[in-house]
Formats: structure tokens, sequence, C-alpha cells
């Protein structure tokens, strides 16, 4: 597999086989968009691209059949105005709308409109967003059905009652502390705090709450134990119109940064079969509880004791869904079309769900985007200049840019997803090192530097992950690199004072910040040097 064009499972049409529609909105901008758009290609369906002034040259623009302005460059003026989304979707012709994810993919609202102008919303139905998008509700879901949820609250903390502030300390003293205030409404971070003991609790409650309400239009906050040293393992759901409802296997997402995922990769090392296949079937009962239709994953936390517990329900496609198609030879895009058309589940998807718990491919993804890992991954945006990345056996590149293109910083930084797969995890982690070597990108920093450091990480290739383990290594070897980069700044400068070193050697032995270009062929000491100390920086 070499590209996200290569067909696998049932990702053909047969003869006797019409689109599932004739004409699809794509709702999003990026590496996501141009996948849809690809998708619907195979599938015979023309594609109609939104875009911002900011994207207005941008590769998804390019790759659709037809495009519309929606607005300026601010995602609530452009890709969050439901409205003129709809508007253009009807305007162009267009039978479906695809949302992607991120932007208004989780708003039951903007189902719903799409669904009352006559169009076809690909993703659950609107009530479905709407219950599980509470997580509250989907705690008190899960728990009925028999599946724990991480120990916390059910209902919303009165954060606005005075009175009620000696209830939530006691509630607070019996989940234990640390805990975290988590938005009902909402993720991605958003509305988290982490919480040490009661002094610190209110604080944290009126702060959460307040990014809450900015952020989802809800402040709606609860309690959440802390579970660490944990592992982050989700499952992959798709559901039809007809009541079947199958998992697809796990990834797990433990590689993380203010819980963000950085990598991610399927199987989850390490599970025993009898863990995997029980793990299935949780996500299941929820998404059969939940009356799924469309895709969906069940979110978990696998801590130090082997127990799973139920985190949340993302009713969408996920940003890593293709290490599942790898591992599992199917195409999640081209399926959701079809249950949006109203088919059921195809013999592919069925058949791969059959094998979902004895997996026999392991595949990896990372995820490149324009920031700076070295500075608390920091956003990085800029002009791409060299713009080359790998191929060969085994490798798929998912990319929303090309050399000369603009990296906005109005949006979520991510360029491209990397993704690898072979036949188990040690031969997919070797894969993957060769893979990162092969990349060349300038004129903006990336993550490239962490996603190397993380593939020869000896730790890594154990398996001995969890969702600390980005702060526990990464930013330990980061700081060090720094500290070790200043010590050469200062004995060169030191040197230059003395007269033994001109100014531009100075520059040229501080490789981490005036690196000399790397040759094209094997590697030099620049980066070999540069990848030791985990920083690589690509010359501007």
């Amino acid at each position: 597999m070499t590209s996200s064009t290569t067909p696998w499972n049932g990702a053909s049409l047969r003869k006797d086989e019409s689109p599932p529609f004739r004409s699809v909105l794509v709702a999003n901008r990026g590496e996501i968009a141009v996948r849809i758009i690809r998708a619907c290609r195979e599938l015979g369906m023309t594609t109609v691209a939104i875009y911002s002034d900011a994207d207005a040259g941008a590769q998804h623009v390019r790759a659709a059949d037809k495009a519309v302005r929606i607005g300026p460059a601010p995602a609530t003026q452009s890709y969050l105005s439901m409205d003129l989304i709809v508007e253009a979707a009807l305007a162009a012709g267009a039978q479906a709308i695809h949302p992607g994810y991120g932007f208004l993919a989780e708003r039951a609202a903007f189902a719903e409109t799409v669904r009352s102008a006559g169009l076809v919303f690909v993703g659950p139905a609107p009530s479905t967003i709407a219950a599980l998008g509470d997580k509250l509700g989907a705690r008190r879901l899960a728990a009925d059905i028999g599946v724990d949820p991480v120990p916390g609250t059910f209902q919303p903390a009165a954060v606005e009652r005075v009175d009620a502030a000696d209830a939530i300390v006691a509630a607070a003293e019996e989940i234990g502390f640390p805990l975290l205030v988590k938005a009902a409404a909402g993720g991605g971070g958003r509305g988290m705090r982490r919480v040490e003991g009661p002094p610190d609790l209110p604080a944290a409650l009126a702060a959460g709450s307040a990014e809450a309400k900015a952020a989802f239009g809800d402040g709606s906050v609860y309690l959440e134990r802390v579970v660490a040293p944990a592992r982050h393992i989700e499952v992959q759901l798709l559901g039809d119109r007809f009541g079947t409802i199958v998992a697809l296997g796990e990834r797990d997402c433990s590689l993380q940064r203010r819980h963000q995922k950085l990598l991610e990769e399927s199987p989850a090392p390490g599970l025993t079969d009898a863990e995997r296949a029980t793990l299935l079937d949780r996500a299941v009962r929820i998404g059969r509880a939940a009356g799924l239709e469309n895709a969906a994953t069940v979110e978990f936390l696998f801590d130090e004791g082997r127990r799973f517990w139920f985190l949340e329900v993302n009713t969408r496609l996920q940003v890593e869904h293709g290490v599942t198609e790898l591992v599992a030879d199917v195409d999640l895009v081209r399926a959701q079309f079809e249950i949006a058309a109203g088919r059921p589940l195809s013999a592919g998807i069925l058949g791969a769900a059959q094998q979902a718990a004895h997996p026999v491919r392991h595949a990896i993804e990372v995820r490149l985007s324009a920031e700076d890992p070295g500075r608390q991954f920091a956003p990085a945006p800029g002009t791409v200049g060299r713009w080359s990345l790998p191929g060969g056996p085994g490798i798929r590149v998912d990319s929303g840019v090309e050399a000369g293109d603009r990296v906005p910083p109005d949006y979520d930084p991510l360029l491209a997803k990397l993704l690898v797969v072979d036949a188990d995890r040690p031969n997919a982690i070797r894969r993957l090192a060769r893979a990162l070597d092969e990349v060349q990108v300038t004129g903006v920093q990336t993550t490239l530097p962490f996603h190397r450091f993380v593939a020869m990480h000896p730790g890594f290739g154990e398996g001995v992950i969890s969702t600390d383990w980005v702060d526990s290594e990464w930013t330990v070897a980061a700081e060090q690199s720094r500290n070790r980069a200043l010590d050469r700044a200062a004995a060169a400068a030191a040197l230059v004072v003395e007269g033994s070193l001109t100014p531009q050697d100075r520059d040229l032995d501080h490789a981490d910040r005036h690196p000399k270009p790397p040759s094209i062929g094997p590697t030099t000491g620049w980066r070999t040097a540069g990848r030791s100390l985990a920083v690589d920086r690509w010359p501007r």
C-alpha cells in the first residue's frame, strides 16, 4: 500500500452498483478534506470544496470538482458557519455533506440543519450526536449497561451556587485526588483542569467552566479521577440502519501532549486475546445502546491493574482512522457514504469485524504538524519550502499541503499523516524509522524531531507507553538538548572573543539553530548529531 488512493477491501464499485450520491460537499479543509475527496472520486461522486480566504489556494480546493468561498479566515466566520455551508451545498447541487473531523463534525445542530435542508449528513443521527456528545450522558449510558466509566460524577457541578461548594468538595474527596475538572459538552482538553487537592478546586471549576462556555457554548463541568499511569485505547465502530453494529479493532493513542494525540497504532501492543475481545465487546454494547448509525469511536483508559475504564464516545471519523484501515483492510470513508445512503454494512466490513480480535498486521501513524516540539509544541506557521515525503512498501501518506503552500496560523497545524504497516510491531517500527529518515521539509518547523525520537526510543519499542510518556521522556530529552545547545553556544562565543573562532564557524557549529543543509543521500554527520540531540531542524 503506497498511498491513500490504493484500492482496499471492497473499495471499488461493482458494475451493477451506483454511487451512494451524485455529489458531495466536504465541510472541512486540509488533509481530511483531500482524503474524503479521493474517496468520492473512487466512488464516482463529484465533489464540492469550501474554503476561507486563508485557504484560497489550498490543496483541497484544487482537488475538488467545485469550490465555494465560505468567508474570511476566522473559523467562526467560515468553517463554523452552518447556514453558509448548507447554502453552498444547495447552490452547488450537492446531495450530501461530509463533515470530516473537528469544526462541525460533532455538532448535533449542524447535522439537524443539514437534514432540515433536505440533504444527507454523512455521520450519526443528530439525536445520537447530542446524546453521546454530552459526556455525562455518555457516562450514565455506559454505567447503565454495566460498562464502568472512569470514577467521577454523573451530574454537572453546580459551579454558580455558593451553597453547593461543600457538596462538590465532598464528592471530590470521595473520587480521590488528583482529579480532573472536565467539560461536559466537548473535548480536546478544552475546559479541562487538573486538581491536586481541595484548595485548588474552586479556581479550577471556575476557570474550566469559563473555558468550556467559550469553546462549546455550555459551561457545564464535572469531576473525574486521574487514572495514571494509563494507556488511552479506543475502538472503531460502524453501524448501519438495520441494527448491525461492529467493532473493527482498537487503536492505542497514548502518546499525547496536552490531551492531544501525536502518534497512534493498531492493534494496541501487549493486549491478550481475551482482553481485546472484552474491549471490543464493551464498545459494541455502548454503540448498540446509543443506537449508532455510521462511524464512532469509543475511548477507554487502560490502567496498571489491566482494567478498562470507559472515557467517552466520538461520533465522527477520527484523525487516526487510517491505521484501522491498514490493519483491517477496509475503507472507512467509503463505508460512511454507503451507510449514509441506506445500504447495509458490506461483506468486507463484516469479514473484517470477525477478524478484529485476531489482527495479523500492525500499523502506526504519526502526525506531521507545523509545530516546534522543542518548545512545547508551539505552532510554527509559515510557507512550506521543500516537501519530500517517503514511499515504498507499506507506506501511506495523507497530506494536505504541497511545496510552496502557506500554513496559516488560523487553524490546526496538521500538515500530513505518515502511516506504515507491516506484519508485526517490531517491523512496523523499523519501517517507520526508515520512512521518517526519508522526510525532507523546509520552510516550517515540524514535529519530525519528536517522531524520530520516538521511533528510536527503546521504551517505545518495548511497548512501555502511557499518557504521560511525552512529559516523562520527550520533554526531559528536549530540555537536556536545549541546555547542551546553550552550553555549546556559550563556549563558541567565548572562543570568538578570544579570537580562535570566527562568528561563521560558531554558527555552523551550533547546528540546531543555523544548520548546514544536509546532502541528499547517505545520512550526514549533521543529521546524525541533530537527531541524537532531538533537535534536527531543517534550514529555512
